[in-house]
């Protein structure tokens, strides 16, 4: 009998110890939520009502919700340029003729309001999720230390469009061999003004000095 009643003690005691915490976390929680996103205004609201007329949630992510067909965007106005993502919103062939997104018929207007609606959404405090991109494999250095074009590739987030080797995005040309398509001076000239070098580029130009924009050309032309 004693230790049947020990055993109900412990679990009656233990259970009551937990829900506690749960109740405390729970309160916790709840006074940092009003601090954790930027106020909603009718821009904001606007382009949740076009994210559902064209059920973008349908393909993607945002918030760890939808489905996973195509990419998460919780952080994708901080990735993208604006200008690149209302193009691709209207005509994605027109950005990335294999992009698997048909033209919806999302009007100019319409893409504006959802890119506000997805920088709201990239503003809110998401505990630092999703995780960020390993890259060192992307560079397919191994464990030597990067170079110069290498960390600028890096840093200005280049990954996040192109891929090589196998790591980083789809939404632009795969970069793992460019150095056997192109030469140093249209990779130069192409990272100072893209639009000059690729009709209606998307690309915004590499915001660096000349110096640095060379080292990623150096980069660039060791992919081979």
């Amino acid at each position: 009998m004693g230790s049947n009643k020990g055993v109900r003690n412990l679990f009656i005691f233990g259970s009551l110890f937990f829900f506690v915490i749960l109740i405390v976390l729970t309160f916790d929680t709840l006074s940092k939520l009003p601090g954790r996103a930027p106020e909603i205004t009718e821009d904001v609201n606007a382009g949740k009502m076009a994210w559902h007329k064209y059920d973008c949630i349908g393909c993607h992510t945002i918030f760890g919700n939808g489905s996973y067909f195509a990419p998460d965007l919780t952080k994708t106005t901080d990735k993208k340029p604006e200008a690149y993502l209302k193009r691709f919103l209207i005509d994605p062939k027109s950005v990335n003729p294999k992009a698997s997104m048909p033209k919806l018929g999302i009007m100019p207007e319409e893409a504006d309001q959802i890119i506000v609606f997805l920088k709201w959404i990239a503003k809110v405090d998401t505990n630092d999720w999703p995780p960020k991109p390993i890259l060192a494999g992307a560079a397919g250095v191994g464990g030597r230390e990067l170079t110069a074009g290498e960390r600028l590739y890096q840093s200005s987030g280049c990954s996040e469009c192109h891929m090589i080797n196998g790591i980083g995005g789809t939404t632009a040309p795969d970069l793992t061999h460019i150095g056997n398509t192109r030469d140093k001076a249209w990779l130069f000239g192409h990272f100072k003004n893209p639009p000059a070098y690729t009709p209606d580029s998307a690309m915004p130009a590499v915001e660096a000095s000349d110096g640095e924009i060379e080292q990623l050309t150096e980069y660039m032309l060791t992919l081979k």
